[in-house]
């Protein structure tokens, strides 16, 4: 006999049914967590290769940092992107993790006891226990009142640096010597390499702890609070305390950069305290997206070129990362992680490709533009600051002599050039953009 509730318009045979027990659905499962997984397993294998790739000990090293700051602004991140936290002091829970395991590698007999690798461990819950005392108190209201206060606590603490010898160590800081550890399976950490993997080891742990912490109802609670914190308050949750874990959580990561970087460079001054540093971090993660949890990983890698690689070619890199950042919060305020979401609309209609060429007509002119801009300041700082009798100057692999005035003519005819061809071939861009966004080919 032919089962009648098949027949019916619209029903489904009973064996079609997916339930939770089901190949299908175990199969979707399987799907999901693989979709989850992939982001994670291609950092972890670009981490391992890239050493293949960059060989040399001053890569690593700018590796290393890149690390180093991508685990402090993912940590930073937890405050101003989750919790709506913006501090100006919060180098000082990085700063004073490494203070802490800088004096565990002078213990020499303490130390040889235990493994390099668990080291940053011990910085963070340093880190923590600074952010527990802290927290009681400033995170008792957000907004400009904790602003005020964690520039205050980091003010004086840093200021306490050059008093409280004993601990930071004066004006010439803290040394230590890593390779006192007791070896990890037969590896003393003697070559950058080695610190390298360690390094990378605890970006992906700290990584993923943060990403999991983001997903957990203190986490998204958090968000709740940056958002409407009246309203987290009626629903029953307590916004002062959803503010304290997440600010212990951020010091406890933030703690563990600072051991990382005690073990990278093996040595710690003031300047790991100061407002300067908390005032990069707040930069890095600004510019990589604060909206976003790869934001600040974006925001650590692009700095840490910039800090390291542009500075070698330039002493006025300072000027262009300030210029960037000003740039990315005028215009892009999502940052770099913000600028790449936008296309994923364009991706999903299948439009994409109606961007590719306005975006060639429009931004390699004002690329060139702005290099040709980056050239006049260049020639001008050259021009009033160098040696007596040094007109001579090298810039994009052509030498000139920068008190002619035929390169200052070509340098600014470039970038009128390219600045106008830009602004002609904008609105073609503005029409393809609202085109490659709009579904169904109408606008």
């Amino acid at each position: 006999m032919t089962d009648t509730k098949s027949d019916v318009k619209g029903a489904r045979p009973k064996e079609q049914i997916t339930t939770p027990g089901t190949p299908a659905s175990q199969r979707m499962r399987a799907g999901s967590m693989t979709i989850s997984l992939a982001p994670w397993l291609i950092a972890a294998f670009i981490m391992l290769i890239l050493p293949m790739v960059f060989t040399n000990n001053s890569a690593l090293t700018i590796m290393n940092q890149m690390s180093i700051t991508i685990i402090f602004a993912l940590a930073y991140n937890m405050l101003l992107g989750q919790g709506g936290m913006l501090s100006f002091g919060h180098a000082v829970y990085a700063g004073v993790g490494g203070f802490f395991c800088m004096h565990i590698m002078n213990a020499s007999d303490f130390f040889a006891s235990f493994p390099l690798p668990v080291l940053p461990l011990f910085g963070g819950l340093f880190g923590m226990g600074l952010a527990l005392i802290i927290g009681s108190f400033s995170t008792r209201s957000a907004g400009t009142v904790f602003a005020m206060i964690s520039l205050g606590v980091g003010q004086l603490i840093a200021s306490s640096s050059v008093i409280v010898v004993a601990f930071f160590g004066g004006e010439e800081g803290i040394s230590g010597d890593r390779t006192y550890a007791m070896p990890f399976f037969g590896v003393e950490f003697l070559q950058q390499i080695e610190v390298y993997y360690l390094t990378a080891g605890w970006v992906l742990i700290s990584a993923a702890l943060m990403y999991l912490w983001s997903r957990t109802p203190v986490g998204r609670m958090a968000n709740a609070v940056r958002d409407n914190p009246e309203r987290a308050e009626f629903l029953g949750y307590s916004a002062r305390w959803v503010r304290f874990y997440s600010f212990v959580a951020s010091g406890f990561f933030a703690g563990i950069s600072g051991g990382l970087f005690a073990i990278n460079y093996e040595i710690l001054t003031e300047e790991n305290l100061n407002a300067t540093s908390s005032g990069l971090i707040l930069l890095v993660t600004f510019l990589g997206g604060v909206g976003f949890f790869f934001g600040p990983i974006l925001g650590a890698i692009v700095f840490t070129l910039v800090q390291t690689v542009l500075s070698l070619e330039t002493d006025l890199w300072s000027i262009y990362a300030g210029a960037l950042f000003v740039a990315t919060v005028m215009f892009f305020p999502g940052g770099l992680a913000g600028l790449i979401m936008m296309h994923v609309p364009a991706f999903k209609l299948g439009k994409a490709r109606l961007l590719l060429m306005p975006y060639v007509k429009t931004l390699i002119p004002a690329a060139i533009g702005i290099l040709a801009i980056c050239a006049l300041v260049e020639m001008t700082f050259h021009y009033r600051h160098g040696a007596l009798g040094d007109n001579e100057m090298t810039l994009f692999w052509t030498t000139f002599d920068s008190h002619s005035v035929l390169p200052w003519l070509i340098a600014a005819a470039i970038a009128v050039v390219g600045i106008g061809v830009a602004r002609k071939t904008a609105p073609s861009l503005r029409e393809a953009w609202n085109e490659a966004n709009t579904a169904g080919g109408t606008r």
